[in-house]
């Protein structure tokens, strides 16, 4: 490979995941850390580690010139963003490639175009995709974007034309809520991703949240299936399955070959998910946007496939040509994700980190823990509070749901509370293992079920 030394522009779990990667194709791997970050697992296990700046964001992970001159000090030629951060950011990746590095993603005219959802739309319509009713373009406050509004129909959504994850959202069910939450949901897409842009769409009731993974090389492009994405708080998904195993094959087929077609219209180079909403009732998917770099939730589709991603990533950055013809990849049996966050869910998900003081980790056929936790590591206050996923596969839906409640069992960590519990309650749940459920099923669940979950914290003690 002419990449040898890959820099990670990022933490966690998911620097940890690209570090393994990196090492299996022999390239020396450099972690950057923020003061926060110096005693992480990330750290610890890089070939080499470089501090980028204080515990805020800000100041490190998210300052270009502090991760360009941490390239440059270490000799990288290459950088992966992995996911948050700048890994949607265009100018990061124009700023890597005209340090002469290689970017492990798309180029920043493709992140351009693709991260802000107006003209991600417009793109995937020119692709044949069909949308979701709402505006053409960004929204102006005002009495005409309120007429608009009334004209798609409430209840509707007004969401941040740049950035994803669920900020910068509102739902209003009327011209007075609209007029409400258009300045509040333009601060918060501001300050989040330094552009207030909004844009409306019409509210799907009891929609499924469905995602198609690809990857292309700058020309040929192939998708690796899709992924249910349904259970989410917040807008925040909690857990993730793949395949989505109430569509039929022809739904799953047109999906699919959706994906491509709006990749390949973009000459769409690295790893990218599209996301569409599945009206169930009707039958009808709509495009929702697409996410340019490597999701939270890749390895459901690692597990189905057999395709390591990550390192896929890599080898179509280092100018490799896609090495996988669409016929060669298969749906191998069913995988589910669980996220586990350092949240209290007996205390309305409030944050709680600390030190863990014991921990156990799952383990046995078909079970996957990728994670930045261990023994005696303080987890800092600072950053998400993601800590890990666990993942497990088996050969159809019923038996990895019976092994997801047996790994859940095994977890066990003290000194830090987590949503662990709320996952063990879903696994046992008759609608979820039933597959009934929606974009807005979790909320609604907790609703009824959140008293309850106290019961699912005794888990067994190997």
């Amino acid at each position: 490979m002419a990449i040898q030394r890959l820099l990670i522009a990022n933490r966690g779990e998911i620097a940890v995941r690209i570090i393994r990667a990196a090492r299996e194709l022999g390239l020396h791997s450099i972690q950057v850390h923020s003061q926060a970050d110096r005693d992480s697992l990330a750290v610890r296990l890089a070939d080499e580690a470089i501090d980028i700046g204080p515990p805020q964001a800000a100041k490190s992970y998210l300052k270009i010139e502090a991760i360009l001159d941490a390239a440059q000090r270490t000799r990288a030629d290459a950088v992966h963003p992995g996911y948050g951060f700048l890994a949607e950011n265009a100018d990061f990746a124009d700023a890597v490639e005209a340090a002469g590095l290689a970017f492990v993603g798309p180029t920043g005219a493709t992140i351009r175009l693709l991260g802000d959802k107006v003209s991600a739309r417009e793109a995937a319509a020119k692709a044949g995709l069909k949308t979701v009713p709402g505006s053409q373009g960004r929204i102006e406050p005002g009495e005409a974007a309120g007429a608009l509004a009334e004209e798609i129909g409430f209840p509707l959504l007004i969401k941040a034309a740049a950035g994803g994850g669920g900020r910068g959202i509102r739902i209003a069910h009327d011209l007075a809520e609209f007029e409400r939450f258009v300045p509040q949901a333009s601060a918060e897409a501001r300050a989040a991703f330094g552009d207030g842009g909004l844009y409306i769409e019409k509210l799907i009731a009891r929609a499924r949240h469905i995602e198609v993974q690809v990857l292309g090389d700058g020309e040929r492009v192939v998708h690796c299936f899709e992924r249910e994405c349904s259970l989410q708080r917040r807008r925040q998904k909690v857990w993730e399955e793949a395949p989505a195993a109430t569509l039929s094959d022809t739904t799953r087929q047109s999906l699919c070959e959706s994906a491509v077609a709006l990749a390949k219209s973009v000459n769409y180079r690295g790893a990218g998910t599209l996301e569409f909403l599945y009206d169930e009732a009707t039958g009808k998917s709509y495009f929702l946007e697409m996410n340019t770099r490597i999701q939270v939730e890749h390895p459901v589709t690692e597990m189905i496939t057999g395709i390591d991603l990550v390192r896929e990533m890599i080898r179509i950055a280092d100018g490799e040509p896609l090495r996988l013809r669409q016929e060669d990849i298969r749906v191998r049996g069913h995988a589910i994700e669980c996220r586990i966050n350092a949240e209290d869910p007996l205390n309305g998900f409030a944050p709680d980190p600390g030190q863990v003081e014991a921990l156990n980790m799952p383990g046995g056929p078909g079970v996957r823990f990728d994670t930045l936790l261990y023994p005696g590591y303080a987890i800092p206050p600072f950053y998400d509070s993601l800590l890990g996923k666990l993942i497990v596969h088996d050969q159809d839906r019923a038996s990895a749901l019976s092994r997801l409640r047996r790994a859940l069992r095994e977890f066990r960590i003290e000194g830090v509370k987590t949503t662990a519990p709320l996952h063990r309650a879903l696994a046992e749940d008759a609608a979820v293992r039933a597959g009934e459920v929606h974009t807005s099923f979790l909320e609604q669940w907790l609703e009824r079920e959140a008293p309850r979950l106290a019961q699912y914290g005794e888990v067994d003690h190997p």
